[in-house]
Protein backbone atom coordinates (compact mmCIF):
# COMPACT_ATOMS: atom_id res chain seq x y z
CA UNK A 1 0.00 0.00 0.00
CA UNK A 2 2.76 2.34 0.76
CA UNK A 3 4.63 1.70 -2.48
CA UNK A 4 1.29 2.15 -4.43
CA UNK A 5 1.10 5.72 -2.51
CA UNK A 6 4.62 7.05 -3.03
CA UNK A 7 4.11 5.73 -6.74
CA UNK A 8 0.96 8.07 -6.89
CA UNK A 9 3.10 10.95 -4.90
CA UNK A 10 6.16 10.60 -7.96
CA UNK A 11 3.07 11.13 -10.39
CA UNK A 12 1.79 13.73 -8.95
CA UNK A 13 5.65 15.22 -8.61
CA UNK A 14 5.58 14.96 -12.46
CA UNK A 15 2.51 16.46 -13.63
CA UNK A 16 -0.66 18.19 -11.53
CA UNK A 17 -2.75 16.27 -13.92
CA UNK A 18 -2.52 13.50 -11.96
CA UNK A 19 -5.06 15.15 -9.79
CA UNK A 20 -7.59 14.64 -12.39
CA UNK A 21 -7.11 10.55 -12.76
CA UNK A 22 -8.24 10.03 -9.31
CA UNK A 23 -11.22 12.27 -9.52
CA UNK A 24 -9.82 14.78 -7.31
CA UNK A 25 -10.08 18.40 -8.55
CA UNK A 26 -7.81 21.29 -8.31
CA UNK A 27 -8.44 24.17 -6.70
CA UNK A 28 -11.11 25.96 -8.21
CA UNK A 29 -9.41 29.64 -7.83
CA UNK A 30 -5.85 28.49 -9.16
CA UNK A 31 -3.46 31.91 -8.87
CA UNK A 32 -2.81 33.09 -12.42
CA UNK A 33 0.51 33.50 -13.79
CA UNK A 34 0.31 36.21 -16.86
CA UNK A 35 2.62 35.87 -19.67
CA UNK A 36 2.85 38.67 -22.19
CA UNK A 37 4.88 37.67 -25.26
CA UNK A 38 5.13 39.21 -28.45
CA UNK A 39 6.76 38.32 -31.82
CA UNK A 40 8.04 41.61 -32.16
CA UNK A 41 10.11 42.20 -28.76
CA UNK A 42 12.87 40.10 -27.70
CA UNK A 43 11.89 39.56 -24.33
CA UNK A 44 8.42 38.16 -22.74
CA UNK A 45 7.62 39.27 -19.35
CA UNK A 46 5.95 36.84 -16.23
CA UNK A 47 3.70 38.20 -13.44
CA UNK A 48 2.62 36.64 -10.24
CA UNK A 49 2.21 36.23 -6.79
CA UNK A 50 4.01 34.08 -4.30
CA UNK A 51 2.42 32.57 -1.28
CA UNK A 52 3.78 34.82 1.08
CA UNK A 53 1.66 37.47 -1.37
CA UNK A 54 4.97 39.45 -2.63
CA UNK A 55 4.64 40.08 -6.07
CA UNK A 56 7.00 39.22 -9.06
CA UNK A 57 7.40 40.46 -12.23
CA UNK A 58 10.29 39.02 -14.40
CA UNK A 59 11.43 39.56 -17.64
CA UNK A 60 13.10 36.69 -19.44
CA UNK A 61 14.51 36.50 -23.44
CA UNK A 62 12.48 34.80 -25.56
CA UNK A 63 14.41 32.61 -27.13
CA UNK A 64 16.11 31.28 -23.50
CA UNK A 65 15.84 27.86 -22.53
CA UNK A 66 12.77 27.14 -20.24
CA UNK A 67 14.94 25.73 -17.44
CA UNK A 68 17.02 29.27 -16.92
CA UNK A 69 13.59 30.53 -16.57
CA UNK A 70 12.70 27.84 -13.81
CA UNK A 71 15.79 28.83 -12.19
CA UNK A 72 15.24 31.99 -12.08
CA UNK A 73 11.40 31.76 -10.68
CA UNK A 74 12.67 29.19 -7.81
CA UNK A 75 15.49 31.61 -6.45
CA UNK A 76 12.92 34.24 -6.41
CA UNK A 77 10.36 32.40 -4.63
CA UNK A 78 13.02 31.37 -1.93
CA UNK A 79 14.35 35.41 -1.59
CA UNK A 80 11.01 35.66 0.87
CA UNK A 81 11.53 32.82 3.29
CA UNK A 82 15.22 33.31 3.27
CA UNK A 83 14.21 36.67 4.67
CA UNK A 84 12.26 35.88 7.21
CA UNK A 85 14.89 33.34 8.27
CA UNK A 86 17.10 36.45 8.34
CA UNK A 87 15.29 38.56 10.65
CA UNK A 88 14.43 35.56 13.08
CA UNK A 89 18.31 35.11 13.42
CA UNK A 90 18.82 38.06 14.32
CA UNK A 91 15.67 38.51 16.48
CA UNK A 92 17.85 35.65 18.26
CA UNK A 93 20.84 37.69 18.49
CA UNK A 94 18.82 40.37 20.21
CA UNK A 95 17.10 38.00 22.90
CA UNK A 96 13.66 38.43 20.44
CA UNK A 97 11.77 34.90 20.27
CA UNK A 98 13.38 32.94 18.28
CA UNK A 99 11.96 31.39 14.70
CA UNK A 100 12.90 29.05 11.68
CA UNK A 101 16.77 27.99 12.47
CA UNK A 102 17.99 28.01 9.15
CA UNK A 103 17.11 29.57 5.42
CA UNK A 104 14.76 28.45 3.11
CA UNK A 105 15.91 26.07 0.40
CA UNK A 106 14.66 27.14 -3.63
CA UNK A 107 11.28 25.12 -3.75
CA UNK A 108 10.94 22.63 -7.14
CA UNK A 109 9.64 24.84 -9.91
CA UNK A 110 7.88 22.97 -12.98
CA UNK A 111 6.15 24.22 -16.12
CA UNK A 112 3.35 21.79 -16.99
CA UNK A 113 1.51 21.90 -20.59
CA UNK A 114 -2.02 21.96 -21.17
CA UNK A 115 -2.41 18.18 -21.10
CA UNK A 116 -0.20 17.85 -17.95
CA UNK A 117 3.10 16.98 -19.85
CA UNK A 118 6.54 18.48 -17.95
CA UNK A 119 7.63 21.13 -20.43
CA UNK A 120 11.05 20.05 -21.34
CA UNK A 121 14.02 22.66 -19.90
CA UNK A 122 15.63 23.24 -23.28
CA UNK A 123 12.30 24.61 -24.98
CA UNK A 124 12.70 28.41 -25.63
CA UNK A 125 10.92 30.29 -23.36
CA UNK A 126 8.56 31.53 -26.36
CA UNK A 127 7.45 28.16 -26.95
CA UNK A 128 7.28 26.90 -23.44
CA UNK A 129 4.96 29.42 -21.65
CA UNK A 130 1.38 28.53 -23.61
CA UNK A 131 -1.86 29.64 -22.43
CA UNK A 132 -3.53 27.24 -19.96
CA UNK A 133 -0.32 25.82 -18.85
CA UNK A 134 0.38 24.95 -15.17
CA UNK A 135 3.32 27.30 -13.46
CA UNK A 136 4.23 24.97 -9.95
CA UNK A 137 6.26 26.37 -7.61
CA UNK A 138 6.23 24.20 -4.59
CA UNK A 139 3.01 23.34 -3.33
CA UNK A 140 1.11 26.07 -5.21
CA UNK A 141 -0.05 25.75 -8.68
CA UNK A 142 -0.50 29.04 -11.36
CA UNK A 143 -2.88 28.59 -14.00
CA UNK A 144 -0.59 29.96 -17.51
CA UNK A 145 -2.39 32.95 -19.10
CA UNK A 146 -0.23 34.38 -21.89
CA UNK A 147 -1.53 37.22 -23.56
CA UNK A 148 -4.78 37.85 -21.59
CA UNK A 149 -6.92 40.80 -22.72
CA UNK A 150 -5.72 43.81 -21.42
CA UNK A 151 -6.88 47.62 -21.13
CA UNK A 152 -3.99 50.16 -21.42
CA UNK A 153 -6.17 53.55 -21.74
CA UNK A 154 -9.89 53.84 -20.88
CA UNK A 155 -10.39 58.06 -21.17
CA UNK A 156 -13.77 59.64 -20.96
CA UNK A 157 -14.19 63.19 -22.62
CA UNK A 158 -13.88 66.38 -20.19
CA UNK A 159 -17.02 67.91 -21.52
CA UNK A 160 -20.19 65.44 -21.25
CA UNK A 161 -23.71 67.04 -22.63
CA UNK A 162 -27.02 65.55 -22.18
CA UNK A 163 -28.47 64.34 -25.36
CA UNK A 164 -24.96 64.15 -26.62
CA UNK A 165 -23.38 60.62 -27.26
CA UNK A 166 -20.32 59.73 -24.75
CA UNK A 167 -17.55 58.15 -26.57
CA UNK A 168 -14.82 57.41 -24.26
CA UNK A 169 -11.36 56.10 -25.30
CA UNK A 170 -10.54 52.46 -25.28
CA UNK A 171 -7.07 51.59 -26.30
CA UNK A 172 -6.01 47.83 -25.46
CA UNK A 173 -3.57 44.71 -25.51
CA UNK A 174 -4.81 41.55 -27.21
CA UNK A 175 -8.32 42.61 -27.24
CA UNK A 176 -10.80 45.11 -29.56
CA UNK A 177 -12.78 47.57 -27.86
CA UNK A 178 -16.08 46.04 -29.83
CA UNK A 179 -15.64 43.14 -27.88
CA UNK A 180 -15.27 44.47 -24.72
CA UNK A 181 -17.92 44.58 -22.26
CA UNK A 182 -18.97 47.95 -20.86
CA UNK A 183 -21.11 48.89 -18.21
CA UNK A 184 -22.11 52.86 -17.17
CA UNK A 185 -23.20 54.28 -13.85
CA UNK A 186 -24.08 57.40 -12.61
CA UNK A 187 -23.91 59.26 -9.38
CA UNK A 188 -26.54 58.83 -6.99
CA UNK A 189 -28.24 62.20 -6.25
CA UNK A 190 -27.65 63.61 -2.44
CA UNK A 191 -30.47 63.32 -0.13
CA UNK A 192 -32.89 65.91 0.59
CA UNK A 193 -30.89 66.54 3.53
CA UNK A 194 -27.52 67.40 1.84
CA UNK A 195 -24.18 65.43 2.19
CA UNK A 196 -23.38 62.30 0.53
CA UNK A 197 -26.31 60.07 -0.63
CA UNK A 198 -25.11 56.99 1.77
CA UNK A 199 -22.58 56.85 4.66
CA UNK A 200 -18.75 56.90 3.56
CA UNK A 201 -16.26 58.91 2.58
CA UNK A 202 -17.01 58.57 -1.69
CA UNK A 203 -19.91 58.86 -4.17
CA UNK A 204 -22.41 56.47 -4.79
CA UNK A 205 -23.36 55.01 -8.19
CA UNK A 206 -26.24 53.69 -9.43
CA UNK A 207 -26.62 51.72 -12.70
CA UNK A 208 -27.40 53.90 -15.73
CA UNK A 209 -28.89 51.01 -17.93
CA UNK A 210 -25.82 51.49 -20.39
CA UNK A 211 -24.74 48.45 -21.49
CA UNK A 212 -22.58 49.61 -25.15
CA UNK A 213 -19.71 50.95 -25.70
CA UNK A 214 -21.52 54.68 -26.71
CA UNK A 215 -24.03 56.09 -23.65
CA UNK A 216 -26.14 59.12 -24.41
CA UNK A 217 -27.22 60.84 -21.05
CA UNK A 218 -30.35 62.22 -20.45
CA UNK A 219 -31.10 65.44 -19.49
CA UNK A 220 -32.13 63.80 -15.37
CA UNK A 221 -28.68 63.21 -15.59
CA UNK A 222 -27.47 66.77 -15.78
CA UNK A 223 -25.20 67.89 -12.77
CA UNK A 224 -24.00 63.67 -12.48
CA UNK A 225 -20.74 62.85 -13.07
CA UNK A 226 -20.54 59.43 -14.96
CA UNK A 227 -18.76 56.27 -14.16
CA UNK A 228 -17.59 53.39 -17.00
CA UNK A 229 -16.72 50.13 -15.92
CA UNK A 230 -14.83 48.33 -18.93
CA UNK A 231 -13.96 44.35 -19.29
CA UNK A 232 -11.20 43.96 -22.41
CA UNK A 233 -12.15 41.06 -24.23
CA UNK A 234 -11.18 39.06 -27.29
CA UNK A 235 -14.02 37.97 -29.35
CA UNK A 236 -12.70 34.38 -28.33
CA UNK A 237 -14.70 34.50 -24.77
CA UNK A 238 -11.15 35.36 -22.92
CA UNK A 239 -11.75 38.47 -20.80
CA UNK A 240 -9.26 40.70 -19.22
CA UNK A 241 -9.51 42.41 -15.32
CA UNK A 242 -12.10 45.35 -15.87
CA UNK A 243 -10.99 49.02 -15.36
CA UNK A 244 -13.37 51.79 -14.07
CA UNK A 245 -12.96 55.87 -14.62
CA UNK A 246 -15.29 58.21 -13.59
CA UNK A 247 -16.11 61.62 -15.34
CA UNK A 248 -13.96 64.51 -14.16
CA UNK A 249 -17.47 66.39 -13.96
CA UNK A 250 -20.99 66.14 -14.35
CA UNK A 251 -23.31 65.94 -17.36
CA UNK A 252 -24.27 69.54 -18.44
CA UNK A 253 -27.46 70.67 -20.15
CA UNK A 254 -27.33 70.64 -24.22
CA UNK A 255 -27.46 73.57 -26.65
CA UNK A 256 -31.21 72.39 -27.49
CA UNK A 257 -32.03 72.53 -31.28
CA UNK A 258 -28.58 72.18 -33.51
CA UNK A 259 -28.19 72.97 -37.17
CA UNK A 260 -27.59 69.33 -37.77
CA UNK A 261 -30.90 68.35 -36.00
CA UNK A 262 -33.08 68.19 -39.22
CA UNK A 263 -30.27 66.88 -41.32
CA UNK A 264 -30.20 63.98 -39.06
CA UNK A 265 -34.21 62.88 -40.14
CA UNK A 266 -32.57 61.67 -43.67
CA UNK A 267 -29.65 59.99 -42.72
CA UNK A 268 -31.39 57.98 -39.83
CA UNK A 269 -30.34 54.72 -41.37
CA UNK A 270 -26.76 54.14 -43.52
CA UNK A 271 -27.79 53.60 -46.93
CA UNK A 272 -27.98 50.16 -49.04
CA UNK A 273 -25.14 48.14 -50.44
CA UNK A 274 -24.51 49.87 -54.47
CA UNK A 275 -24.82 53.03 -52.69
CA UNK A 276 -22.26 54.98 -51.03
CA UNK A 277 -22.94 58.04 -48.32
CA UNK A 278 -20.08 60.86 -48.45
CA UNK A 279 -19.50 63.36 -46.07
CA UNK A 280 -16.76 66.71 -46.45
CA UNK A 281 -16.21 68.99 -43.85
CA UNK A 282 -13.80 71.67 -42.60
CA UNK A 283 -14.38 70.82 -38.80
CA UNK A 284 -12.30 74.34 -37.85
CA UNK A 285 -9.20 73.54 -36.36
CA UNK A 286 -8.61 73.92 -32.72
CA UNK A 287 -4.99 75.48 -33.37
CA UNK A 288 -7.13 78.32 -35.10
CA UNK A 289 -10.07 78.68 -32.87
CA UNK A 290 -8.60 79.24 -29.73
CA UNK A 291 -6.52 82.47 -31.03
CA UNK A 292 -7.31 85.57 -30.08
CA UNK A 293 -7.72 87.02 -33.34
CA UNK A 294 -10.32 84.52 -33.70
CA UNK A 295 -12.05 85.28 -30.79
CA UNK A 296 -12.06 89.06 -31.29
CA UNK A 297 -12.02 89.39 -34.87
CA UNK A 298 -12.91 86.42 -36.86
CA UNK A 299 -16.03 85.90 -33.95
CA UNK A 300 -16.84 87.96 -31.65
CA UNK A 301 -20.14 87.13 -32.09
CA UNK A 302 -19.59 83.47 -30.56
CA UNK A 303 -20.21 82.95 -26.67
CA UNK A 304 -16.56 81.99 -25.82
CA UNK A 305 -17.18 78.59 -24.20
CA UNK A 306 -18.82 77.45 -27.77
CA UNK A 307 -15.43 78.07 -28.73
CA UNK A 308 -13.70 75.61 -26.63
CA UNK A 309 -12.60 72.16 -28.00
CA UNK A 310 -14.08 69.99 -25.72
CA UNK A 311 -17.85 72.03 -26.20
CA UNK A 312 -17.39 71.92 -29.94
CA UNK A 313 -15.88 68.05 -29.84
CA UNK A 314 -19.63 67.15 -28.30
CA UNK A 315 -21.31 68.22 -31.26
CA UNK A 316 -19.10 67.64 -33.78
CA UNK A 317 -19.21 63.78 -32.49
CA UNK A 318 -23.31 64.07 -32.35
CA UNK A 319 -23.21 65.47 -35.94
CA UNK A 320 -20.80 63.35 -37.54
CA UNK A 321 -22.20 60.10 -35.63
CA UNK A 322 -26.03 60.78 -36.68
CA UNK A 323 -24.88 60.79 -40.81
CA UNK A 324 -24.67 57.64 -40.91
CA UNK A 325 -22.10 57.86 -43.41
CA UNK A 326 -19.47 55.28 -45.53
CA UNK A 327 -17.16 58.07 -46.58
CA UNK A 328 -16.25 61.20 -44.07
CA UNK A 329 -13.43 63.36 -45.59
CA UNK A 330 -12.78 66.29 -42.75
CA UNK A 331 -10.23 69.28 -43.05
CA UNK A 332 -8.35 71.25 -40.14
CA UNK A 333 -8.52 68.43 -38.34
CA UNK A 334 -6.15 68.72 -35.32
CA UNK A 335 -3.65 65.81 -34.65
CA UNK A 336 -4.78 65.24 -31.10
CA UNK A 337 -8.88 65.68 -31.97
CA UNK A 338 -8.11 63.01 -34.25
CA UNK A 339 -5.87 60.46 -32.38
CA UNK A 340 -8.22 61.34 -28.75
CA UNK A 341 -11.75 62.30 -29.96
CA UNK A 342 -12.70 61.34 -33.54
CA UNK A 343 -10.92 57.70 -33.66
CA UNK A 344 -12.36 56.72 -30.75
CA UNK A 345 -15.98 57.99 -31.57
CA UNK A 346 -16.08 57.07 -34.80
CA UNK A 347 -14.80 54.00 -33.99
CA UNK A 348 -17.72 53.14 -32.01
CA UNK A 349 -19.99 53.84 -34.90
CA UNK A 350 -18.26 51.21 -37.12
CA UNK A 351 -16.05 54.07 -38.95
CA UNK A 352 -11.90 53.62 -39.69
CA UNK A 353 -9.64 56.40 -39.61
CA UNK A 354 -6.76 57.92 -41.43
CA UNK A 355 -4.53 61.14 -41.03
CA UNK A 356 -2.73 63.02 -42.86
CA UNK A 357 -0.78 65.83 -40.95
CA UNK A 358 0.31 69.28 -43.16
CA UNK A 359 4.15 69.78 -42.90
CA UNK A 360 5.25 72.21 -40.03
CA UNK A 361 1.80 72.44 -38.54
CA UNK A 362 -0.47 70.50 -35.81
CA UNK A 363 -3.57 69.97 -38.50
CA UNK A 364 -4.40 68.03 -41.57
CA UNK A 365 -6.84 66.20 -42.98
CA UNK A 366 -9.17 63.07 -41.91
CA UNK A 367 -10.44 60.07 -44.12
CA UNK A 368 -13.42 58.08 -42.37
CA UNK A 369 -14.42 54.92 -44.12
CA UNK A 370 -17.31 52.39 -42.98
CA UNK A 371 -15.10 48.83 -42.03
CA UNK A 372 -18.06 46.62 -43.15
CA UNK A 373 -18.54 48.27 -46.34
CA UNK A 374 -15.15 48.87 -47.46
CA UNK A 375 -11.45 47.42 -47.20
CA UNK A 376 -8.54 49.97 -47.35
CA UNK A 377 -6.40 48.58 -50.32
CA UNK A 378 -3.71 51.43 -50.50
CA UNK A 379 -2.62 55.14 -49.47
CA UNK A 380 -1.04 57.60 -51.19
CA UNK A 381 -0.82 60.53 -49.85
CA UNK A 382 1.49 63.81 -51.03
CA UNK A 383 2.62 67.44 -50.00
CA UNK A 384 1.83 69.31 -52.82
CA UNK A 385 5.63 71.30 -52.32
CA UNK A 386 7.77 68.27 -52.06
CA UNK A 387 5.69 66.64 -54.76
CA UNK A 388 5.86 69.30 -57.35
CA UNK A 389 9.71 68.96 -56.99
CA UNK A 390 10.39 65.61 -56.93
CA UNK A 391 8.23 63.53 -58.47
CA UNK A 392 8.83 63.10 -61.91
CA UNK A 393 5.00 62.83 -62.99
CA UNK A 394 5.04 66.61 -62.31
CA UNK A 395 8.37 67.73 -63.71
CA UNK A 396 6.69 69.62 -67.15
CA UNK A 397 4.70 72.00 -64.76
CA UNK A 398 7.57 72.43 -62.67
CA UNK A 399 9.76 73.12 -65.45
CA UNK A 400 6.61 75.85 -66.42
CA UNK A 401 6.29 77.05 -62.87
CA UNK A 402 10.46 78.02 -63.15
CA UNK A 403 9.56 80.74 -65.36
CA UNK A 404 7.67 82.60 -62.58
CA UNK A 405 10.23 82.81 -59.66
CA UNK A 406 7.75 84.97 -57.29
CA UNK A 407 5.04 82.53 -57.97
CA UNK A 408 7.58 79.37 -57.46
CA UNK A 409 8.85 80.24 -53.82
CA UNK A 410 4.94 80.96 -52.80
CA UNK A 411 3.82 77.41 -53.74
CA UNK A 412 6.76 75.59 -52.25
CA UNK A 413 6.42 77.57 -48.62
CA UNK A 414 2.96 76.23 -48.91
CA UNK A 415 2.17 73.32 -46.39
CA UNK A 416 -1.10 71.79 -48.13
CA UNK A 417 -1.17 68.29 -48.59
CA UNK A 418 -3.72 65.62 -50.32
CA UNK A 419 -4.62 62.53 -49.05
CA UNK A 420 -5.51 59.55 -51.18
CA UNK A 421 -7.03 55.92 -49.87
CA UNK A 422 -8.03 53.28 -52.83
CA UNK A 423 -10.81 51.59 -51.23
CA UNK A 424 -12.60 48.33 -52.04
CA UNK A 425 -16.14 47.22 -51.69
CA UNK A 426 -16.20 44.36 -48.62
CA UNK A 427 -19.26 42.97 -50.41
CA UNK A 428 -17.87 43.28 -54.28
CA UNK A 429 -14.56 42.74 -54.90
CA UNK A 430 -14.38 43.81 -58.33
CA UNK A 431 -15.75 47.08 -57.29
CA UNK A 432 -12.66 49.95 -55.90
CA UNK A 433 -13.13 53.62 -55.36
CA UNK A 434 -10.24 56.08 -55.08
CA UNK A 435 -11.14 58.65 -52.52
CA UNK A 436 -9.37 61.92 -52.50
CA UNK A 437 -9.17 64.99 -49.57
CA UNK A 438 -7.60 68.27 -49.69
CA UNK A 439 -7.82 71.83 -48.48
CA UNK A 440 -5.88 74.13 -50.83
CA UNK A 441 -4.36 77.39 -50.16
CA UNK A 442 -6.61 80.06 -48.30
CA UNK A 443 -5.53 83.85 -49.21
CA UNK A 444 -8.29 85.25 -51.21
CA UNK A 445 -5.57 86.65 -53.53
CA UNK A 446 -4.09 83.49 -54.35
CA UNK A 447 -5.92 81.88 -57.07
CA UNK A 448 -3.33 81.06 -58.87
CA UNK A 449 -1.68 79.20 -55.98
CA UNK A 450 -4.56 76.99 -55.87
CA UNK A 451 -4.50 76.48 -59.76
CA UNK A 452 -0.83 74.65 -58.91
CA UNK A 453 -2.13 72.76 -56.07
CA UNK A 454 -5.15 71.50 -58.00
CA UNK A 455 -2.71 70.79 -61.07
CA UNK A 456 -0.75 68.76 -58.39
CA UNK A 457 -3.26 67.18 -56.99
CA UNK A 458 -4.64 66.21 -60.27
CA UNK A 459 -2.07 64.43 -62.07
CA UNK A 460 -1.39 62.70 -58.72
CA UNK A 461 -4.99 61.39 -58.65
CA UNK A 462 -4.61 60.35 -62.43
CA UNK A 463 -1.38 58.27 -62.02
CA UNK A 464 -3.47 56.77 -58.82
CA UNK A 465 -6.82 56.06 -60.46
CA UNK A 466 -5.64 55.18 -63.98
CA UNK A 467 -2.22 53.58 -63.74
CA UNK A 468 -1.92 52.17 -60.58
CA UNK A 469 -5.72 51.35 -60.51
CA UNK A 470 -7.15 51.07 -64.01
CA UNK A 471 -10.60 52.60 -64.55
CA UNK A 472 -11.48 53.42 -60.71
CA UNK A 473 -13.89 56.16 -60.33
CA UNK A 474 -12.97 59.15 -58.12
CA UNK A 475 -14.67 61.13 -55.38
CA UNK A 476 -12.49 64.51 -54.65
CA UNK A 477 -13.18 65.93 -51.35
CA UNK A 478 -11.72 69.29 -50.04
CA UNK A 479 -11.93 72.68 -48.59
CA UNK A 480 -10.94 74.20 -51.76
CA UNK A 481 -10.95 77.55 -50.56
CA UNK A 482 -12.14 78.98 -54.10
CA UNK A 483 -16.02 79.83 -55.34
CA UNK A 484 -17.92 78.49 -58.47
CA UNK A 485 -16.90 82.01 -60.31
CA UNK A 486 -13.18 80.67 -59.57
CA UNK A 487 -10.33 79.62 -62.36
CA UNK A 488 -9.94 76.62 -60.04
CA UNK A 489 -13.55 75.11 -59.69
CA UNK A 490 -13.87 76.12 -63.50
CA UNK A 491 -10.75 73.56 -64.32
CA UNK A 492 -12.08 71.10 -61.91
CA UNK A 493 -15.54 71.03 -63.80
CA UNK A 494 -14.47 71.84 -67.49
CA UNK A 495 -10.93 70.02 -67.58
CA UNK A 496 -9.38 72.90 -69.00
CA UNK A 497 -8.20 76.09 -67.84
CA UNK A 498 -6.68 78.87 -70.55
CA UNK A 499 -3.49 81.01 -70.17
CA UNK A 500 -5.19 83.94 -69.91
CA UNK A 501 -7.73 83.10 -67.54
CA UNK A 502 -8.04 86.23 -64.78
CA UNK A 503 -6.70 83.81 -62.15
CA UNK A 504 -3.51 83.69 -63.25
CA UNK A 505 -2.98 87.54 -61.94
CA UNK A 506 -4.66 86.77 -58.64
CA UNK A 507 -1.72 88.90 -56.70
CA UNK A 508 -1.27 91.70 -59.67
CA UNK A 509 1.43 92.05 -62.31
CA UNK A 510 4.38 91.00 -60.19
CA UNK A 511 2.94 87.35 -59.57
CA UNK A 512 1.57 86.82 -62.77
CA UNK A 513 1.99 83.15 -64.78
CA UNK A 514 0.18 82.22 -67.96
CA UNK A 515 -0.08 78.17 -68.61
CA UNK A 516 -2.45 76.31 -69.95
CA UNK A 517 -3.18 73.41 -67.84
CA UNK A 518 -5.73 70.04 -68.39
CA UNK A 519 -6.74 66.81 -67.11
CA UNK A 520 -8.88 63.85 -68.41
CA UNK A 521 -11.34 63.38 -65.93
CA UNK A 522 -15.31 64.00 -66.03
CA UNK A 523 -15.88 65.65 -62.80
CA UNK A 524 -19.19 66.98 -61.36
CA UNK A 525 -19.80 68.83 -58.23
CA UNK A 526 -22.54 66.17 -56.75
CA UNK A 527 -24.31 68.77 -53.92
CA UNK A 528 -23.88 71.54 -56.78
CA UNK A 529 -22.98 74.85 -56.00
CA UNK A 530 -24.86 76.14 -52.60
CA UNK A 531 -25.55 79.80 -52.10
CA UNK A 532 -22.80 79.21 -49.01
CA UNK A 533 -20.59 76.55 -46.78
CA UNK A 534 -18.64 78.85 -45.13
CA UNK A 535 -20.39 81.61 -43.30
CA UNK A 536 -19.09 83.57 -40.81
CA UNK A 537 -19.29 87.59 -39.99
CA UNK A 538 -17.73 88.84 -42.43
CA UNK A 539 -17.77 86.44 -45.55
CA UNK A 540 -19.94 83.85 -46.75
CA UNK A 541 -19.59 81.55 -49.47
CA UNK A 542 -19.83 78.35 -51.22
CA UNK A 543 -15.87 77.05 -50.76
CA UNK A 544 -16.04 72.98 -50.25
CA UNK A 545 -17.01 70.49 -52.55
CA UNK A 546 -17.71 66.43 -53.39
CA UNK A 547 -16.27 65.71 -56.74
CA UNK A 548 -17.35 62.77 -58.41
CA UNK A 549 -16.40 61.08 -61.60
CA UNK A 550 -19.72 61.36 -63.41
CA UNK A 551 -18.56 58.19 -65.89
CA UNK A 552 -18.94 56.09 -63.03
CA UNK A 553 -21.34 57.22 -60.16
CA UNK A 554 -24.39 59.34 -60.49
CA UNK A 555 -25.95 61.27 -57.39
CA UNK A 556 -28.81 59.47 -55.20
CA UNK A 557 -29.54 63.17 -53.43
CA UNK A 558 -28.16 65.28 -51.51
CA UNK A 559 -28.84 66.28 -47.91
CA UNK A 560 -30.25 69.33 -47.50
CA UNK A 561 -28.19 72.01 -45.70
CA UNK A 562 -29.18 73.77 -42.87
CA UNK A 563 -31.62 76.96 -43.33
CA UNK A 564 -30.56 80.36 -43.68
CA UNK A 565 -32.80 80.60 -40.09
CA UNK A 566 -30.96 77.78 -38.82
CA UNK A 567 -27.46 79.49 -39.84
CA UNK A 568 -28.03 82.85 -38.20
CA UNK A 569 -30.07 82.16 -35.34
CA UNK A 570 -26.47 82.84 -33.32
CA UNK A 571 -25.76 85.74 -36.53
CA UNK A 572 -23.12 83.52 -37.62
CA UNK A 573 -20.79 80.12 -37.65
CA UNK A 574 -19.59 78.42 -35.43
CA UNK A 575 -22.36 79.00 -32.57
CA UNK A 576 -23.19 77.37 -29.68
CA UNK A 577 -25.34 74.91 -32.11
CA UNK A 578 -22.63 74.62 -34.33
CA UNK A 579 -18.90 73.34 -34.41
CA UNK A 580 -17.18 74.74 -37.73
CA UNK A 581 -17.42 77.99 -39.63
CA UNK A 582 -18.01 75.58 -42.32
CA UNK A 583 -21.21 73.54 -42.84
CA UNK A 584 -20.74 69.70 -43.80
CA UNK A 585 -21.82 68.68 -47.51
CA UNK A 586 -23.70 65.19 -47.38
CA UNK A 587 -24.82 63.22 -50.52
CA UNK A 588 -25.76 59.50 -51.54
CA UNK A 589 -24.37 58.40 -54.44
CA UNK A 590 -24.51 54.99 -56.62
CA UNK A 591 -22.54 53.13 -58.73
CA UNK A 592 -23.85 53.46 -62.30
Amino acid sequence: MWRRLRSALRRLRRSPAALFAGGVRPPAAMERAVVRCVPSEPKLSLRFVLPDGSARHMQRDQAEPLGRALARIATNAAKGPAKAAKKSKKARAEGGPAGEAAGAAAPAVRLFSRDGEAVAEEVPNAAAWQDGAVLQIGEAQYRVERNPPALTELRLPRSLLAGFPVCPKVSAEFAAPQHCLFRWYREQRPAAGGGEAAGGDGPTWVEAAGDERVFTPSNALVGLRLKLQCTPGDGAQRYGPPREVESSGPVEAGPGACTFDSRHLYTKKVCGPGSIRAVSYNILADTYAQTEFSRTVLYPYCAPYALELDYRQNLLKKELAGYSADIICLQEVDKSVFVDSLVPALDAFGLEGLFKIKEKQHEGLATFYRRDKFGLLGQHDIAFSEALLSDPLHKELCDKLAKYPLVQEKVLQRSSVLQVSVLQSATDPSRKICVANTHLYWHPKGGNIRLIQIAVALSHIKHIACDLYPSIPVIFCGDFNSTPSSGTYSFINSGVIAEDHEDWVSNGEDERCNMPLSHPFKLLSACGEPAYTNYVGGFHGCLDYIFIDKNALEVEQVIPLPSHEEVTTHQALPSVSHPSDHIALICDLKWK
